[in-house]
């Protein structure tokens, strides 16, 4: 079963963020309180919990939930392979994928922090369709 393993949010862009309890997720804006909202296609950034992994076997340590900036860290699902226009549910909550990876602006906190960002290569970005509530645990249905 694909899952989110942890809700995360920054008061900045270009910081690392920290879990929250539960997300508030708002239709054309992203999460509440989270540097990123706005009305364009980078609403909420995912990455998977596989993805870290790799750093970690890097030997990369320290690698908490939010260290690269990911709105929603997921376990069970190879969030990169899903194609642009994928929508899937997550406690009621209906997002599209709107891009695959990213350009790494210079002066990364996270590049410089950790070393190297995966989030560029592995990370996805989605736009809220339906709005509700995303906590850890919460299921991610294709669909």
């Amino acid at each position: 079963m694909a899952k989110v393993t942890a809700v995360n949010i920054s008061d900045r862009k270009g910081v690392i963020k920290h879990p929250i309890p539960v997300g508030e997720f708002v239709v054309d804006f992203g999460i509440k309180g989270d540097a990123h909202g706005g009305n364009w296609h980078r609403q909420v950034s995912l990455l998977g919990q596989e993805s870290i992994d790799k750093m970690t076997a890097m030997g990369v340590e320290g690698l908490d939930p939010g260290k690269f900036a990911e709105n929603l860290t997921t376990e069970g699902i190879e969030l990169f392979t899903l194609p642009v226009g994928t929508k899937m549910d997550i406690n009621g909550v209906l997002l599209e994928v709107t891009q695959i990876g990213k350009e790494c602006h210079i002066g990364c906190a996270i590049k410089n922090q950790v070393g190297d960002c995966i989030m560029p290569r592995e990370g996805i970005f989605v736009k809220v369709l339906k709005g509700g509530e995303i906590k850890a645990g919460d299921e991610i249905k294709l669909i």
